[in-house]
């Protein structure tokens, strides 16, 4: 199917990207998002990775944009096996079991805590599912969710679609699958792992990312395996890629160059014929590479791209209609709170 690829960022506020890519006098958060949705038709909000979403937060994204604009939500690290922040934790969770490492992350959670999280992030994206601007949930698992051995494969697929399974009925989203260990697409493994997938219409993620001579980063494979297929371009920076750095971001530095874009010309036109609807999504989100290399990567896939309103090129204003005709507002307009931080729970960092 022609027309039906859409192309967008992780992120629209990490700090480097917010001084490199909004012109002048696009200073608040509404406007911020404003802009960001008259160029491009879907987000992806990583903020939720590091503490559960917020209702009013929501509110906002589905008020400030389009009609037709989708919003892609990373699922909260303790839904996905991370250890987290305590500090970040949600006041209706710090009642359970858990244990704390020495540098305040949150580990051991009991069953009954992990499922209230669930709930919780399902709630207070309500306002984004009702506007039917809550598009897929990222299941993204820490490398240390692998597929070696025969009984740890086991228990991590009953893990993840105890997972999905939770996000598909609280959320009504697409569940979407980013392995971050290559074991479960090793020779022998990936027809299995992507039947596992396919068979309950979970999307696999497919990644572009630094390759090391230890092959310790997921290889860039391509694969539908839902009604959706997803494609997350982390670029290519060997350097940096495991660095322990001030801002997330940094490890995303990297500008793909026309070659490397044009790399995945024909994976994702290849999806696009298999799927409903396919996603790429950029992810190096340090100043403005991200929405550089997705409006070029929009130019490249050229006829597969969906249709934007006006006949707008992705990356170029969009004709947007009703109370989207609202002024940009000022960082001095603001209402109290309005800031970055408040407007995405906390600052998007892009991971």
């Amino acid at each position: 199917m022609s027309g039906n690829s859409v192309v967008g960022t992780c992120s629209w506020t990490d700090k480097t990207m917010i001084q490199a890519y909004y012109p002048r006098g696009v200073s608040s958060a509404e406007a911020r998002l404003r802009y960001y949705a008259s160029r491009f038709d879907t987000v992806e909000v990583d903020s939720t990775y590091y503490g559960l979403p917020q209702r009013a937060h929501a509110e906002n994204w589905a008020r400030r944009t389009p009609d037709d604009f989708t919003f892609h939500i990373k699922a909260y690290g303790l839904m996905t096996g991370h250890a987290v922040d305590e500090r970040a934790l949600h006041p209706e969770l710090r009642d359970y079991s858990y244990s704390v490492s020495r540098r305040g992350r949150v580990y051991d959670a009991e069953r009954s805590m992990v499922e209230r999280a669930f709930e919780i992030f399902a709630r207070e994206l309500e306002p984004l599912r009702d506007a039917g601007k809550l598009g897929g949930v990222l299941l993204q698992f820490p490398p240390s969710f692998q597929a070696q051995h025969a009984d740890e494969r086991r228990e991590n697929l009953r893990q993840l679609d105890y997972a999905g399974s939770l996000v598909r009925y609280l959320t009504g989203a697409e569940v979407m699958v980013e392995f971050r260990h290559p074991s479960w697409v090793e020779a022998g493994r990936l027809e299995n792992t992507l039947r596992f997938l396919r068979d309950r219409q979970y999307c696999y993620v497919s990644v572009d990312a630094p390759q090391f001579p230890d092959h310790s980063t997921m290889p860039p494979i391509s694969a539908a395996t839902g009604p959706w297929a997803y494609v997350r371009l982390h670029g290519r920076n060997r350097e940096t890629w495991g660095a322990q750095t001030a801002s997330a971001a940094d490890r995303f530095d990297h500008l793909y160059s026309g070659a490397e874009l044009r790399e995945w010309d024909r994976p994702v036109r290849a999806l696009s014929g298999e799927t409903d609807r396919t996603f790429v999504m950029f992810n190096n989100c340090k100043y403005d590479f991200a929405p550089r290399n997705a409006a070029e990567m929009a130019v490249i896939l050229g006829d597969v791209v969906a249709p934007r309103p006006g006949g707008a090129p992705t990356g170029e204003p969009g004709i947007q209609s009703g109370a989207d005709r609202l002024p940009l507002r000022t960082a001095a307009s603001d209402t109290a709170g309005e800031s970055v931080a408040a407007d995405t729970g906390q600052l998007d960092l892009g991971i």
